[in-house]
């Protein structure tokens, strides 16, 4: 064990404790896991009716899987705007029947639990919340799959320790998020750590996603490490999407507008052929 970065064994996500099979994650009829790919899109929050609708619709038609919802938003500062709250748990609902797509929505405080997973498909713990115990314990029992994201200064081994949080608790339906690591480099909002890919893959069975936009934090290079990740052997993206996102309230700088995601959905497809996968 020394000299492999590895402090704790036999952890219920590692690949060993299921003799190589890999584990698929359900959300709604998508398929984490599965040869094909799952592409998960929306804006980064929810600002309307008409706006959330109008990208919904956008993200289907151009065959994305799920949409992102970003119903509450934890933000740096507190003057920022932080989200639809639980108006955004009644839109995810309405784009839901109108596109036919699974929701996934980011759930920041435990007494809130209850009532996000009735209104989505798949709960996600963000990246300022990966450690926060109590979350994920309420979390694991909620009955739904469970997007975890990577904290922001985490190691893997601590990521695999939040994701056992939730395996503990019961709940094995389990995605794994790289979004990103805060390292010195100013040239990128974060540094997408595209090692994690194939080291999560080598060390454990949960379907493995990237997020290209907070792993860049500009709009320009989403798609080339999109590819990236799709190479590397990632299961899925989770992608922003605006239907104006020079006007965005959040994060327009990282999003892409609906052509934009329409072209991201054409780049990531011979990539995906040429690893054995298809979108």
């Amino acid at each position: 064990m020394a000299g492999n970065g590895r402090e704790t064994p036999g952890l219920k996500v590692e690949i060993a404790e299921t003799e190589g099979v890999r584990t698929q994650v359900r959300v709604g009829e998508v398929v984490f896991g599965a040869e094909a790919l799952a592409v998960i899109a929306g804006p980064c929050a929810m600002e309307s009716e008409e706006q959330y609708l109008e990208a919904a619709v956008a993200v289907a038609q151009a065959g994305g899987r799920c949409l992102r919802a970003a119903a509450f938003k934890p933000r740096t500062s507190p003057y920022s705007f932080q989200g639809l709250e639980r108006e955004g748990l009644r839109l995810a609902r309405m784009a839901r029947q109108v596109t036919g797509l699974p929701v996934v929505t980011e759930v920041l405080d435990t007494r809130l639990v209850e009532e996000v997973a009735e209104a989505v498909d798949c709960l996600q713990i963000g990246a300022r919340n990966m450690q926060n115990y109590e979350l994920l314990k309420e979390v694991a029992l909620s009955g739904r799959p469970v997007l975890l994201k990577r904290g922001l200064s985490a190691t893997i081994e601590e990521w695999l320790l939040a994701a056992e949080y939730l395996f503990a608790g019961g709940n094995d339906q389990v995605i794994l998020c790289e979004r990103g690591i805060r390292t010195f480099e100013t040239a990128t909002r974060n540094t997408l750590d595209l090692n994690a890919v194939p080291v999560l893959r080598e060390r454990t069975h949960l379907p493995v996603i990237v997020d290209p936009s907070h792993g860049t934090g500009r709009r320009s290079l989403v798609v080339p490490m999109a590819r990236a990740a799709v190479a590397a052997g990632a299961d899925g993206l989770i992608v922003e999407v605006h239907p104006d996102p020079d006007r965005a309230l959040s994060d327009g700088f990282q999003s892409l507008s609906p052509q934009g995601f329409r072209d991201l959905m054409q780049a990531i497809e011979p990539v995906a052929r040429a690893v054995g996968r298809s979108l």
